[in-house]
């Protein structure tokens, strides 16, 4: 299919050369209310995103203990959220272990 029939337009963006915005367009952005943004083109993300209990990730037998410094900030911000934190902390880090997992 070609973009004409499709009417989808693409555009890559290059984060070392972003497009410049004029004043109009930055003041139209400006005065812009939340209930006027046009989400209609999004995909649904229902059910293929979120946070999952930790014991449906790993069983708990696969657990070790250890010392860990974190900074003070991320450790008051994990805390903050409540009782299991620490648990939150392990599915933080396996989301990034996932996420930088080399394909195979």
């Amino acid at each position: 299919m070609n973009t004409s029939a499709t009417g989808m337009v693409k555009f890559r963006f290059d984060p070392n050369n972003p497009p410049e915005m004029t004043e109009e367009q930055m003041q139209r952005l400006r005065e812009m209310r939340d209930e006027d943004i046009d989400f209609s083109d999004i995909p649904n993300q229902a059910g293929t995103t979120g946070w999952r209990r930790v014991s449906d990730l790993v069983p708990s037998d696969n657990k070790s203990q250890i010392t860990l410094r974190l900074d003070a900030d991320v450790l008051a911000f994990f805390r903050s959220t409540g009782r299991r934190y620490q648990s939150r902390i392990n599915a933080a880090l396996r989301e990034y272990m996932l996420a930088h997992k080399p394909a195979r």
